[in-house]
C-alpha cells in the first residue's frame, strides 16, 4: 500500500491545461486521438515512470480513434485517468476495457455537448453580445468572451475532476434517458431563443403601395403591403424567409449557395424598390 500510485490535483490540472489542445492536431483518420493522448501524457509518465514498455503501450492505446465534443471530452479523460490509475496499481484492466469506455461515451456526450454549446449557449451569448456591440457598447464582446469561457472552463474543470472521482460509476449516471432529456431540453431552449431572434435580426420591409389617399394634393394615408402583413402577423416575412432557408437546407442545398441567393434577391429587390432591409 505504501507503493500505491495515486493521482493528485496537480496532475489533474496538467491534464486540464493540455485538454485545451485536444483538437490541436485533428486528422481525418483518428480525429482527436493525438490531442486526447497529449492530454494524458503527464498521467502516463507518473503512473509508469519506471516502466518504459508500459508507457509505450499506454501511448499506443490512447492513439486509437477518438472523437467527441471537445469540452465533453473532460469527463471521459477523468474516467480514463481513474482506470489507468487502477491498472498501474495491479487491477486487471485491459486495453479493450479502456478503449470500449472511450468509444461508448464519446458518442452520447457529443450528442449532449453540441446542442448545449453550439446550439444554445453560443447563439444566445452571440446575440446578446451583438446587440450591445451594435450600439457601440464595449461590453458586447466582453460579455460573450467572459460568459462563454466561464462555462467552457467550468465544464472542463468539473468534468475531469468529476470523471476521475466517480470513475466507472459515472457510466451508471450517464444513462441514455438522462442524456436524452438533457439533449432535448437544450435543443428546445436553443430553438426557442433562435426563433425569438428571427424577428429581431431579420428585418424585411415590402414598401409596395396598395392604396394612397390624397387630400389637397398631399398624400396623407399610405397603405403598403408591409402594413397589411403587419396587421396579419408582425414578422411574417422574416419568418417565411427563415423557414424557406431551413427547407433548402433539408433539401441538401449548399449553405454557401443559399447565402448567394439571398445576396442576389437583396440586390434585385432593393434596386427595383420591392423590398427594404
Amino acid at each position: 500500500m505504501n507503493n500505491k500510485k495515486k493521482i493528485n490535483k496537480k496532475d489533474l490540472t496538467k491534464v486540464l491545461i493540455r485538454s485545451h489542445f485536444i483538437q490541436g492536431s485533428w486528422n481525418f483518420e483518428r480525429m482527436q486521438s493525438l490531442g486526447f493522448c497529449f492530454a494524458l501524457v503527464p498521467i502516463i509518465k507518473k503512473l509508469y515512470h519506471n516502466n518504459l514498455k508500459e508507457q509505450r503501450l499506454a501511448i499506443k492505446r490512447h492513439l486509437e480513434f477518438f472523437n467527441t465534443h471537445p469540452y465533453m471530452a473532460a469527463p471521459i479523460l477523468g474516467i480514463i485517468i481513474a482506470m489507468e490509475e487502477k491498472r498501474a496499481n495491479g487491477f486487471k484492466i485491459t486495453d479493450n476495457n479502456i478503449n470500449n469506455i472511450k468509444v461508448g461515451l464519446m458518442g452520447p456526450l457529443a450528442g449532449v455537448g453540441d446542442p448545449i454549446f453550439w446550439g444554445t449557449l453560443r447563439p444566445i451569448l452571440s446575440a446578446l453580445g451583438s446587440s450591445l456591440a451594435a450600439t457601440g457598447n464595449i461590453m458586447g464582446p466582453i460579455i460573450f468572451f467572459v460568459f462563454f469561457n466561464a462555462v467552457r472552463l467550468s465544464t472542463l474543470y468539473y468534468g475531469i475532476n468529476y470523471g476521475y472521482k466517480k470513475g466507472l460509476n459515472i457510466i451508471k449516471e450517464l444513462n441514455q434517458n438522462l442524456i436524452k432529456k438533457i439533449t432535448e431540453a437544450s435543443s428546445i431552449l436553443g430553438l426557442f431563443v433562435m426563433g425569438s431572434l428571427v424577428n429581431k435580426w431579420t428585418r424585411i420591409s415590402i414598401p409596395i403601395i396598395v392604396t394612397a389617399n390624397k387630400r389637397n394634393s398631399n398624400i396623407t394615408n399610405i397603405v403598403t403591403v408591409q402594413n397589411i402583413l403587419d396587421q396579419i402577423l408582425p414578422g411574417l416575412v422574416p419568418l417565411l424567409l427563415t423557414l424557406t432557408c431551413m427547407w433548402l437546407l433539408k433539401k441538401k442545398i449548399n449553405p454557401l449557395m443559399i447565402i448567394v441567393y439571398l445576396f442576389i434577391l437583396s440586390i434585385i429587390g432593393s434596386y427595383f424598390k420591392l423590398i427594404y432591409y
